[in-house]
This record gives C-alpha cells, structure tokens and sequence, in this order.
C-alpha cells in the first residue's frame, strides 16, 4: 500500500487547509486510515483516524476544528482544518492499517505511511 499526501502549505492563523491522502495500487474499502503530525522536536501525534466502518475519531484538543471524510471511490482521505493557529505548524502523515487498529492515536498500530506534507502556520 503506498500513500501520497497533498494539500500542506502555509496559511496564516485562522486560515483553514485540506489534506488529501491518496492511495495507490489498493482502496482503502477494508483499512483505517489516521493522520498525524510531527513538529521540530515533538513525539509524533496521532489526530483524527477513520475505520473501515466509517467510524471516526479525533484528538480532544483538536476535535472541534477538524473534520475527516473519505471519497466515494474510497481511494482518498480528506482531512479539513479550520482556525489553524502557529502551533499547528508540522509536518502531517496519513497512515493505513487492515481493518482495525489497536489504538486509532498510536503511531505503532499502523503498517503503511505516506512521506508527510508539511504545514506552515504564521503570519
């Protein structure tokens, strides 16, 4: 299973970006799918994760700027940020398990990893 993200960039505070998460060679109809991010000197950080199910979950601190989807054909997952402050500033991975994983938020619960796109937040 390969991953390609898209969609970072810089944005000012408050602004909003869309992360897309591609998948290639499978559909993503049987895995999970989780984004997290890695700032300069952090612990990776898991964010918000979609099973296979449909059923989705978000990082309490973050939960009421995000929203996770993933497209009909489910080859790609969505991630949308709004109000994105300077400490959102990181670089952001899509990950992908089969079917389940043990803790959606655990970076070890995952097989497959796209090369992350980074996010810049400043003015």
């Amino acid at each position: 299973v390969q991953l390609v993200e898209s969609g970072g960039g810089s944005v000012q505070p408050g602004g909003s970006l869309t992360l897309s998460c591609a998948a290639s060679g499978v559909t993503f109809h049987d895995y999970s799918i989780a984004w997290f991010r890695q700032a300069p000197g952090k612990e990776r950080e898991g964010i918000s994760s979609l099973v296979h199910d449909g059923t989705a979950y978000y990082n309490n601190k973050m939960k009421d700027r995000l929203t996770i989807s993933i497209d009909t054909d489910k080859t790609t997952v969505y991630l949308r940020m709004n109000k994105l402050q300077p400490d959102d500033t990181a670089v952001y991975y899509c990950a992908a398990v089969w079917r389940y994983a043990l803790f959606w938020h655990a970076a070890n619960s995952y097989d497959h990893w796209g090369q992350g796109t980074q996010v810049t937040v400043s003015s």
